[in-house]
């Protein structure tokens, strides 16, 4: 009798998601449905354009952390790698007075980006150390070079063609009282980027050896997965999609400035680790890290219009950060236990 009662779009498990995917939906829909309640101006098409906009650096900055978490290890550095990348090159096209347009400065940056990513990756790879220490170390030597050797004067006139995409708006609202809803242009390369890594990782073989590498390092190796490889490859990629969303800041803030994006690496963090990415390896999904994106900025959004200061702004993605990892470490814990009582139970029944 209870085998033949089934949910209407499936199981329960199904409904929820490998990594609570459906889960944070609702938490999604419910937190924008209460805030709208309390303050009717936060349910409206400029809110929902500007949360839209305001995720755009922070998605594909944690698209780059997803794969890194997944792959057994954390990276700190990719806001020093995203602002290294795009303000030299910003800085080096202007003073040779060269614009190659909103491609041509986000490959060059992207080569920047894959430079230090993989430097990131080599000695991590090849010495064995904690990525934690590595990254942090490295945060500081890239911003570091970037201060002694490259620049540390703010840029207020990028090339035009970033400010030609920076007024760019792929859809504009304009509501009876007057006011403007835009939604930027540049929130396509965003969905696109997270598309294709959601394919990368489901459909491909590194995407496997990624996951297989987070789960057990030893036991890919066996496998036959090239892990050094593979690790290198990790933080090069982590890097170039830092690369990309420093040229999606530069352009969307319309200046270039040495001193921007390192010191907001919790919230990035929190997000994919809100979006059900163990911190231990082995599992993640761009849909979840996606909706950790959304709810993050929704809080903080919603904290704003509220008045809230920003000290509180930090405590409340602190607490989000800690709830998660809490209760990945609770499901880590349950899972073991039950292992180890399953075990027990077939020696029992084996005696």
């Amino acid at each position: 009798m209870r085998n033949s009662i089934k949910l209407p779009f499936g199981s329960w498990s199904r409904l929820r998601g490998h990594n609570n995917e459906g889960i944070l939906a609702l938490v999604l829909f419910a937190l924008v449905g209460t805030i709208s309640y309390l303050n009717p101006v936060f349910f409206s098409f400029s809110t929902l354009f500007s949360t839209m906009r305001g995720s755009i650096v922070p998605l594909i900055f944690a698209l780059g952390v997803l794969i890194v978490i997944i792959s057994g290890g954390i990276d700190v550095s990719f806001a020093a790698i995203a602002i290294f990348s795009a303000y030299t090159t910003v800085k080096f096209l202007n003073d040779g007075a060269i614009d190659p347009g909103l491609l041509g400065i986000t490959l060059i940056a992207v080569l920047f980006g894959l430079v230090l990513g993989f430097f990131n990756g080599l000695v991590i790879s090849l010495f064995k150390l904690p990525t934690l220490i590595v990254t942090l170390g490295t945060q500081s030597l890239f911003k570091g070079i970037l201060l002694a050797y490259i620049g540390s004067r703010y840029i207020a006139n990028p090339p035009l063609s970033l400010d030609e995409v920076a007024k760019t708006n792929l859809v504009t609202i304009i509501g009876e009282d007057g006011r403007g809803a835009y939604l930027h242009v540049l929130v396509i390369p965003a969905i696109v980027l997270a598309l294709l890594i959601a394919w990368m990782l489901k459909r491909t073989m590194f995407g496997r050896a990624v996951y297989a590498i987070g789960g057990d390092s030893e036991a890919a190796r066996r496998a036959g997965f090239p892990v050094v490889r593979v690790q290198i490859f990790v933080y090069g990629l982590a890097g170039a999609l830092a690369a990309i969303a420093g040229v999606m800041h530069v352009t969307l803030g319309r200046n270039a400035n040495p001193q921007d994006l390192v010191g907001n690496e919790l919230d990035v963090i929190a997000a994919v680790v809100l979006g059900g990415a163990s911190v231990f390896g082995g599992r993640g999904s761009v849909l979840g890290t996606t909706l950790g994106v959304l709810i993050i900025q929704v809080i903080n959004n919603s904290l704003i219009l509220a008045g809230v200061p920003t000290a509180w702004q930090r405590a409340a993605v602190g607490i989000l950060l800690i709830v998660g990892v809490g209760i990945q470490a609770l499901s880590a814990k349950r899972k073991t236990h039950s292992r180890s009582t399953s075990s027990i139970a077939s020696k029992v029944l084996e005696d």
